[in-house]
């Protein structure tokens, strides 16, 4: 057998290979997304939420604990139908300091690489192409001043943070706007922060029959505990 025979089939196998590898995770991209409502914080009226706490009670500092989870929000074209691509984790981490009714000091770490979707596919695609996780492993969130606190009972509360979100190895200056509620003796935060992903150094990729949005909302939910 010549080696012009014995290359076609080699040819083949290495043309096969190359389309899963690479081809792969964009086909699985296009698989319509599980929808996934936002993060929410509803009223609490047990666990005595609404007793009113002494002055300087929540000094101190809080740190994220658990059930806390993060992720992203993105708008998506498959076909020309409108959907929503939505994908988390639980591999939050972070602190809050309170001091004299301020918040003096806040910051929240997330696993970049372990946010999750419905599909495999998609995260490949999101982890290493997107965002480069293996380069830039973790998204962080840190607060730039401090922020006064309302009075923070079973009703959900409104908060604005500013601070500097960083990941995929580059930085910003966002404001987070979540809501908080005292659930017996944790404090729960939810919120999202909407961002140009294109600030990030991140192309929203544009295939002829799936075509991402470059605006994104980083979503959040956090639970805290106080620290003795």
């Amino acid at each position: 057998m010549s080696k012009r025979i014995l290359l076609v089939p080699l040819g083949i196998v290495v043309t096969v290979i190359l389309a899963v590898v690479i081809g792969g995770p964009i086909i699985a991209s296009a698989i319509r997304p599980q929808q996934v409502d936002p993060f929410t914080i509803t009223g609490v009226a047990s666990s005595g939420s609404t007793t009113p706490r002494p002055a300087g009670a929540d000094n101190g500092v809080w740190a994220v604990g658990s059930g806390s989870q993060a992720g992203y929000r993105v708008n998506e074209v498959l076909n020309g139908e409108a959907l929503t691509v939505v994908g988390r984790t639980e591999r939050v981490a972070g602190s809050a300091t309170v001091a004299d009714g301020k918040l003096t000091a806040a910051s929240v770490v997330v696993e970049a690489g372990s946010i999750a979707t419905d599909n495999s596919g998609r995260d490949n695609y999101f982890r290493f192409t997107v965002i480069s996780a293996g380069k830039y492993p973790q998204a962080t969130f840190i607060l730039d001043s401090p922020v006064a606190l309302p009075e923070i009972g079973g009703a959900p509360v409104a908060v604005t943070m500013p601070g500097t979100l960083a990941f995929a190895g580059e930085k910003r200056v966002v404001a987070a706007e979540m809501k908080v509620v005292r659930d017996g003796d944790r404090i729960a935060a939810a919120g999202s922060v909407p961002i140009a992903v294109k600030d990030f150094g991140i192309d929203p990729p544009n295939l002829g029959f799936v075509k991402v949005e470059d605006h994104a909302t980083v979503e959040f939910r956090v639970n805290l505990d106080h620290k003795p």
